[in-house]
């Protein structure tokens, strides 16, 4: 014989409670949890940000930002950047019909300017210790050279990975592992870019006057 046991609340059955609906899709576990090491980043960043805040004025006679910026190459640096957000959502939309071709071809363009963004700041590094605007010159220059110089590696490691997914990509196909990392790698990309507008903007734009 079978009982049949209703939980009711006013005359209506209540619906079973989420946790009796199985647990959530990877793809949803994933999202979230990368989206927690994205906010940890952005922490990170925000005390970056502060410390080079307090740190602006401390030259101790050197240099300071108007006498070392060139916002020309910076603007170019922030149009490749922002331009590789573009492709790298390129990528992503191909990446969800399936379209191999476009997806590298996505892929290849936001390499080619992620690394033209590496170089050119790389090359503005240089031109300053080239000039004596070393970190160790000053407070000021050590915020800058450790804010920016973190972004560029977080850039760097962008590079690689989107290298290694190009090969999962070519090696494993549209897997769900693939389409997971993938989307990640989409979400860290655009989250480098949204550092380096407020970067951008409160290093380079405030410091050049």
């Amino acid at each position: 014989m079978t009982t049949a046991l209703t939980i009711s609340h006013g005359g209506h059955g209540v619906p079973p409670g989420p946790s009796m609906d199985g647990p959530a899709p990877k793809r949803i576990v994933v999202s979230y949890g990368f989206w927690i090491f994205l906010l940890s980043d952005i922490v990170m960043f925000s005390a970056i940000f502060a410390t080079y805040s307090v740190l602006v004025q401390a030259t101790a006679g050197g240099p300071g930002g108007a006498q070392l910026f060139h916002l020309s190459t910076v603007a170019v640096e922030t149009a490749c950047l922002l331009l590789s957000t573009f492709t790298c959502g390129l990528m992503s939309l191909a990446v969800n019909i399936g379209h191999r071709a476009a997806t590298y071809l996505g892929g290849a363009i936001t390499f080619l300017l992620g690394a033209a963004f590496l170089t050119l700041e790389i090359r503005e590094f240089a031109a300053m210790i080239a000039e004596g605007a070393t970190p160790e010159r000053s407070a000021f220059l050590s915020g800058f050279f450790t804010l920016v110089g973190c972004h560029g590696l977080h850039v760097t490691i962008g590079l690689i990975w989107l290298t290694v997914m190009m090969a999962q990509v070519a090696t494993k196909g549209f897997t769900a592992f693939v389409h997971r990392r993938l989307l990640c790698f989409s979400l860290f990309w655009h989250a480098l870019d949204i550092i380096w507008v407020a970067l951008f903007s409160i290093v380079y734009l405030m410091g050049a006057r």
